[in-house]
C-alpha cells in the first residue's frame, strides 16, 4: 500500500499512472489547476479500487503554496510514501526566442517550480529515511537542439538536479527516479505529426510503475530512446551544429 501525491495529476501520463496505482488500492492525493478534471479523475480512481482519493486545486507555479500542499497531503493521507511530479508545458520555441519573458515562464514551469517541490520533499523523505521521488524529465534534456532548446534547457537542468539529489538521498534509502519519455501522443503534442516513434501515455505509465517497483534510477520510455539519445549525444559538435534537429 502506498500513499502517493501526484503533481500535475490531470496530465495524460499522470492520469494513466494514477489508474495503475488505484488498481493496487493506493491512497492518492491529486493536485492540478482544473477542478472539474480533478473531480472526474477522482471519481474514476475510486471506482477502480483506490482506498482513498483526495484532490486539491493549485497553480503549481505558485511556490508559496508548496509547503501548504505537502502539509495538507500528509494530514489527509496520514503520511507520504511517494511523489510523482508530472506537470509541464511545451511552449513555442520561436516565441521564446523573440521574448525572454516567455522563455522564463517555460523555465519556471518545467524546472524552477519543480525544484521548489523537490527541495521540500527531499527534506521530508531524508528525515523519515524512506520514500520515492519520481519526476518526469525528457530526452530533450540530453542535448540541446534548435527546435526546442528552451524546453530542453529546463529539462536538462532538472535532470542534473535529480542526479545530485539521488546522490544525496541514496544513504537515506530514498529512491529518486528520473523519467525520460520520448515522443508521447498527448493533448500537449496534438499539433505534432505522429510517426513510428510515438507511443500512447498508457505505455509511459506502465513503464513508470515498473521502474518504481524495480527501484530504478533513470528510465528511458520506451527503452529504445536510451540508444537513440546515446547516438545523438555521440555526434561531434562540429557536425551536430550543421544538422536541422
Amino acid at each position: 500500500m502506498k500513499r502517493i501525491l501526484i503533481l500535475g495529476a490531470t496530465s495524460a501520463i499522470a492520469e494513466q499512472t494514477a489508474r495503475l496505482y488505484a488498481d493496487r488500492g493506493a491512497q492518492l492525493m491529486l493536485a492540478a489547476r482544473d477542478k472539474d478534471k480533478l473531480q472526474r479523475l477522482a471519481d474514476d480512481l475510486n471506482i477502480r479500487g483506490s482506498e482513498q482519493v483526495d484532490w486539491q486545486t493549485l497553480d503549481l507555479n505558485d511556490t508559496s503554496e508548496h509547503e501548504n500542499l505537502l502539509i495538507n497531503t500528509e494530514k489527509q493521507l496520514g503520511g507520504l510514501d511517494m511523489v510523482l511530479i508530472a506537470y509541464g508545458t511545451l511552449g513555442e520555441q520561436a516565441a521564446g526566442e523573440r521574448d525572454f519573458n516567455l522563455a522564463l515562464e517555460e523555465l519556471k514551469t518545467n524546472c524552477l517550480s519543480v525544484l521548489s517541490f523537490l527541495t521540500l520533499i527531499a527534506n521530508r523523505f531524508e528525515a523519515q529515511q524512506s520514500g520515492t521521488i519520481a519526476v518526469i524529465s525528457s530526452v530533450a534534456g540530453d542535448r540541446g537542439r534548435q527546435s526546442n532548446y528552451i524546453y530542453g534547457t529546463a529539462k536538462g537542468a532538472l535532470t542534473i538536479f535529480l542526479q545530485g539529489l539521488r546522490n544525496r538521498l541514496h544513504k537515506a534509502g530514498v529512491q529518486v527516479l528520473t523519467i525520460k519519455p520520448g515522443f508521447v501522443d498527448t493533448p500537449m503534442t496534438r499539433e505534432f505529426e505522429k510517426g513510428l516513434l510515438w507511443v500512447k501515455p498508457q505505455v509511459i505509465a506502465a513503464g513508470i510503475v515498473r521502474a518504481v517497483d524495480r527501484r530504478k534510477d533513470v528510465v528511458y520510455l520506451p527503452f529504445f530512446w536510451r540508444y537513440i539519445m546515446l547516438i545523438i549525444k555521440l555526434i561531434p559538435e562540429f557536425v551536430f551544429k550543421r544538422l536541422s534537429l
